[in-house]
């Protein structure tokens, strides 16, 4: 048997047994969640508190703060099947890799003001290392109608952006966010909500004086802001309406940027890239609209970015993505009204305790251009049908398929992607 097919097997083997050993701790079932979620603590959104706990040992209680430790791994598989154009844009080989690994460790601070911290490290496949995650400080301000966060975090750009990438509906983000906004960045930020109003809003505003050299870390400073509005928000019917405007403007590090992207599979190499161009600032702009009556979500972004480049032309980049997600086992994905995002599926009964998990039927197509002024980056776009099996709170299995066609190179190809993931956090 291949070296890489054993990999797989051994994987899936250990990460199905830890829930079957523990499984005695989730035999009881458990009412059905809230539809929406009114509260946020210091942590990546959407994944931080599973309903069920797997484990016990990792929390304490202090004299001074509660400690609760936690970790994540993704392991990935892609293959490809490339039509001639394609592959003389590119040589695509099967590959399974580990996508991530990551420790968390957060806690609430035993004062009078709600204050609650989060520590994140991560092993990055690409460069083989360890980085600082989201970490920080997230201190509630009743005053100004929300919580302010201190450190490292998500910019608070693009609703699917700010939701962590264990949580989201498909394996990968859209291409053009990828390519356009960094996945962290270090500074403060303002979470508002005023529920009579139904109005959410995320500013922030960053600078990289601790993570310069970081590869997420493209712009010396960013200032960002985010309003979304819930015209409809029932707890009763389930039924959500969310519609959002993001507005961006960031100094690119050093002078200079660079827009990538991968076509929306790890292991394949950036289909779309602008190379390096001396720049002064970008603008952007996106919209995004999502609705959610029940099991069914349906939305989307569109996202435009004007770049101050004379010697480049001044580009004009664009993209965005249209979403379909149906949980056929009844399931409805919870809405953080703090935060503005989509949460992790919970099931209603998980594998372990005798019932199905929650299965996720889901398609989205995604487009790029990254074609602007002097620069040819390059256009692609991607058509995903994709199956989600969450068996629990704690462990997910994806299988995906893809077909994208990509015009640069004075090429058009098109490439067939066949993908899954194994996916396990506590």
């Amino acid at each position: 048997m291949p070296r890489r097919s054993t990999g797989v097997i051994a994987a899936v083997t250990v990460l199905l047994a830890v829930p079957v050993c523990l499984r005695a701790q989730q035999r009881e079932p458990l009412p059905p969640e809230p539809t929406l979620e009114r509260t946020i603590e210091a942590g990546e959104s959407g994944v931080q508190e599973p309903r069920r706990k797997l484990v016990r040992w990792n929390e304490y209680d202090g004299p001074f703060s509660t400690l609760k430790f936690g970790a994540g791994i993704l392991y990935e598989y892609a293959a490809y099947a490339q039509d001639e154009q394609s592959k003389q844009q590119f040589t695509l080989e099967p590959e399974a890799k580990v996508r991530d690994f990551r420790l968390l460790f957060k806690g609430r601070l035993k004062t009078k003001r709600d204050i609650t911290w989060t520590c994140g490290v991560m092993y990055d496949g690409p460069t083989d290392s360890w980085l600082v995650r989201e970490t920080g400080v997230m201190i509630a301000v009743p005053e100004l109608w929300g919580h302010l966060f201190i450190g490292r975090t998500k910019e608070g750009f693009s609703l699917n952006k700010v939701m962590t990438g264990y949580s989201g509906w498909t394996m990968e983000r859209a291409t053009i966010t990828d390519a356009t906004i960094p996945i962290l960045a270090d500074g403060v930020k303002w979470l508002g909500y005023v529920p009579e109003r139904g109005l959410i809003w995320n500013i922030g505003w960053y600078h990289d004086w601790l993570s310069e050299g970081q590869t997420f870390s493209t712009y010396d400073s960013q200032f960002v802001v985010r309003v979304a509005w819930l015209p409809i928000a029932s707890e009763t019917s389930g039924t959500l309406l969310h519609i959002g405007l993001n507005a961006r403007y960031g100094k690119p590090d050093e002078g200079k940027l660079r827009l990538r992207s991968r076509p929306e599979a790890f292991p394949a190499p950036y289909f779309v890239d602008t190379e390096e161009f001396p720049a002064d600032h970008t603008t952007t702009a996106e919209v995004e609209a999502y609705y959610r009556p029940g099991p069914l979500l349906i939305g989307g972004e569109y996202l435009v970015q004007k770049v101050a480049a004379p010697q480049a032309g001044d580009p004009l980049f664009h993209g965005g993505d249209i979403v379909v997600s149906w949980l056929p086992t009844g399931e409805t994905r919870a809405y953080n009204t703090v935060g503005g995002y989509f949460k992790s599926i919970s099931p209603a009964r998980t594998v372990f305790e005798g019932g199905p998990g929650a299965w996720e039927l889901v398609a989205r197509v995604s487009y790029i251009d990254l074609d602007g002024g002097t620069l040819r980056g390059g256009k692609f776009w991607r058509f995903t049908p994709m199956v989600n099996w969450h068996l629990s709170d704690n462990l997910r299995l994806e299988f995906e398929y893809g077909y994208g066609g990509l015009d640069r190179f004075d090429v058009t190809g098109h490439t067939q992607f066949f993908q899954s993931r194994i996916q396990f956090q506590f």
